[in-house]
């Protein structure tokens, strides 16, 4: 006699042993999903960490196609190139950090060392006076944005273009277009070649200016993360809503950052005019897309209130790795700025999906 439960015992079985392999999938999916939370979140609380392991890889990557390019001589030869697109970035960052963008930093920064060479090489006035002066100057200029875009309440990347305009137009009319030669600038101010000199150390070649750019980053780093008004820079850049409620100046640490965003060009003047030790109204004319480049690879969001000062330097490096990296493998120009344009697509698309994190 055919027992008739074996039937439905098969099925109550089967259905038991499907029921457990979903549950199985979706614990396994809810596991998945819970880790891509995690490493999301943790690379949102620390946005230095992407540019640093991406700089890391380019090294060993680059260190493999080209040999030449492991060592502490080319690696010190790239600090000095991004020495000072590395100054501009973090002007850039302050301002980015506020969900704003700054595109005349470039110009700010030329306008800065005519002032300084003019005023050392060609009027007489003491080197010290003429720095001062011109990083004065930046300032000023980085007064008239903030102005701008505080109290006008006009859109950064509107103001800064028309600044960047009108910059451009009075270092043309202030130069007369006109450049001040190395051999003038030894004879008359050797000092604003200082941070051009340097030393060399276990066959790395550090110029001063290098050395400058990292421990202004440092001075910087903390500024912001250990202070009320970097804390007030973040609280801006999230929401400035919300910030004006709870009692911050909103204008006034607005019109501040890019005040101190104008200051940091002009330092970075002389730094400039060390670097290629002229003085030329028509130098560092892409400036403002590499430092806009470096503070995006460098985990700073476009949006505002995320990003790190360390983390641009990090950025501009890695462009500086880069190039440097595709030129000792052969690799015509072009594709170099191919790689630096897919480099920011990747950077952007990242921050797209750690913004999501907190959603």
């Amino acid at each position: 006699m055919t027992d008739s439960s074996t039937p439905t015992k098969t099925i109550s079985d089967f259905e038991a042993k499907l029921s457990e392999a979903d549950t199985a999938v979706a614990s396994f999916a809810r596991d998945d999903k819970t880790l891509i939370r995690r490493i999301r979140g943790a690379l949102r609380r620390s946005p230095t960490l992407i540019p640093a392991l991406v700089l890391l890889i380019s090294i060993i990557g680059f260190s493999i196609v080209a040999p030449r390019f492991f060592g502490l001589g080319a690696l010190s030869t790239i600090l000095k190139q991004v020495t000072v697109t590395g100054f501009v970035a973090l002007a850039q960052t302050l301002v980015i950090l506020t969900a704003g963008i700054d595109l005349s930093v470039g110009a700010i920064l030329v306008i800065s060392s005519l002032i300084m060479g003019n005023l050392a090489v060609v009027t007489g006035v003491p080197v010290g006076i003429a720095i001062v002066i011109g990083i004065i100057f930046g300032g000023l200029m980085g007064l008239v944005n903030g102005l701008l875009v505080a109290k006008v309440k006009l859109p950064p990347f509107i103001v800064t273009l028309g600044t960047l305009s009108i910059f451009n137009a009075l270092k043309l009319w202030y130069s007369q277009s006109e450049s001040i030669r190395n051999v003038d600038i030894e004879a008359q101010a050797p000092a604003l070649l200082w941070f051009g000199q340097g030393f060399n150390i276990s066959g790395a070649s550090l110029s001063y200016g290098g050395i400058a750019l990292i421990l202004f980053a440092a001075v910087l780093w903390y500024v912001l993360n250990h202070t009320a008004w970097g804390r007030h820079v973040h609280a801006i850049g999230d929401d400035p809503d919300a910030a004006m409620l709870s009692g911050i100046k909103v204008n006034s640490v607005l019109i501040s950052v890019y005040v101190v965003a104008g200051l940091i060009c002009g330092f970075a003047a002389w730094i400039a005019i060390g670097r290629v030790g002229s003085v030329s109204p028509i130098a560092f004319d892409t400036v403002n897309l590499a430092s806009i480049t470096a503070v995006v690879i460098g985990g700073t969001s476009l949006f505002g209130g995320r990003g790190s000062i360390i983390g641009s330097v990090l950025g501009a490096l890695i462009v500086g790795v880069f190039n440097t990296g595709l030129s000792l493998a052969g690799v015509d120009d072009y594709w170099q700025m191919f790689a630096a344009g897919c480099l920011v697509i990747i950077a952007v698309a990242l921050d797209q999906w750690l913004r999501r994190a907190s959603q």
